[in-house]
């Protein structure tokens, strides 16, 4: 099963696109498995299934179309790769990156938690499309791997920086001229120094804000904002979910990458449903690579 940051604002009552969780309850999250007993011809014993009943060992659907239960074909590669690669986290990479952000080739692109499960992928779709990328990460492993692997110009680890982002941005040759579009997993002193580099018509995606997913309090807006009015500049959210008609091209993209060998990615995988709850706290210490999975059952 998957474990995801957004899951992280289903933890708070307050009115969103999605209701909270209830306590006492069991979370839901995104799964793949295999049909043990069933009733359904259309999904025969023996079939593997993505779901959004995670967060358990099993659970018993009806299989109609507003169940969220859909086949999935193993001989693609591992199941897992349907929570991540040619999952949600895929779809959301591809969705902010090419309709959101609407990415030119060679353009200049920052992308904030470049080593995690979106931001890798939004990476390596930049780098396809000829673009110089910049990736921020939580580690000098993870920096490595953006450039060996990933195939990234330029990647620094935040948390180890004697100066600050904005200024860190400078040392990336081509963003001395202004970045096109930003990617932003962050918030925070992400945003902000992003904002500083912007290019005039610049982009600005907003994916998500781990940073402020803990925050007690509410945190100061970026200090900068008015340099949007001056640059002219685009910010937008999304949510996936309002794009699923991207979804056969986007499997039809991604599994040519992927059989080119275009793309990589990277998994973090904690055993036991009894260790779920330490895999998502790991999301917000920043102690996973790639995509966070907990593998319940045999593989």
């Amino acid at each position: 099963m998957s474990v995801d940051p957004y899951m992280r604002g289903r933890m708070t009552e307050r009115k969103s696109y999605v209701p909270p969780f209830e306590l006492g309850k069991a979370l839901e999250g995104a799964c793949v498995g295999k049909i043990l007993e069933s009733k359904n011809n259309q999904f025969p014993v023996g079939s593997y299934v993505l779901g959004i009943s995670g967060w358990r060992e099993y659970w018993v659907s009806d299989g109609s179309s507003g169940s969220g239960v859909s086949k999935i074909d193993p001989n693609m590669g591992p199941i897992q790769h349907f929570l991540g690669i040619f999952g949600m986290t895929g779809l959301t990479a591809y969705v902010g990156l090419l309709r959101i952000g609407q990415l030119k080739e060679g353009e200049t692109v920052f992308v904030s938690a470049a080593s995690g499960a979106v931001g890798s992928v939004v990476c390596q779709i930049a780098k396809i499309k000829s673009c110089y990328v910049i990736g921020s990460a939580g580690s000098e492993d993870k920096v490595k791997w953006l450039i060996s692997d990933a195939g990234i110009d330029y990647a620094f680890n935040y948390k180890e920086l004697k100066s600050d982002i904005s200024t860190e941005l400078v040392k990336a040759e081509y963003s001395k001229n202004g970045i096109d579009l930003y990617f932003d997993n962050v918030g925070g002193d992400h945003l902000e120094a992003a904002l500083n580099h912007m290019k005039t018509f610049g982009r600005i995606v907003l994916c998500g804000m781990i940073s402020q997913y803990n925050a007690t309090s509410l945190t100061p807006g970026p200090s900068n904002i008015f340099l949007a009015i001056t640059k002219r500049l685009r910010l937008q959210g999304f949510i996936v979910r309002d794009h699923y008609d991207m979804l056969n091209q986007f499997h039809a993209d991604i599994s040519k990458w992927v059989n080119e060998g275009k793309i990589k990615w990277k998994e973090t995988i904690f055993e036991g449903l009894e260790n779920a709850p330490k895999a998502f706290i790991a999301l917000f210490n920043g102690e996973n690579f790639g995509k966070t999975l907990v593998r319940i059952g045999p593989s």
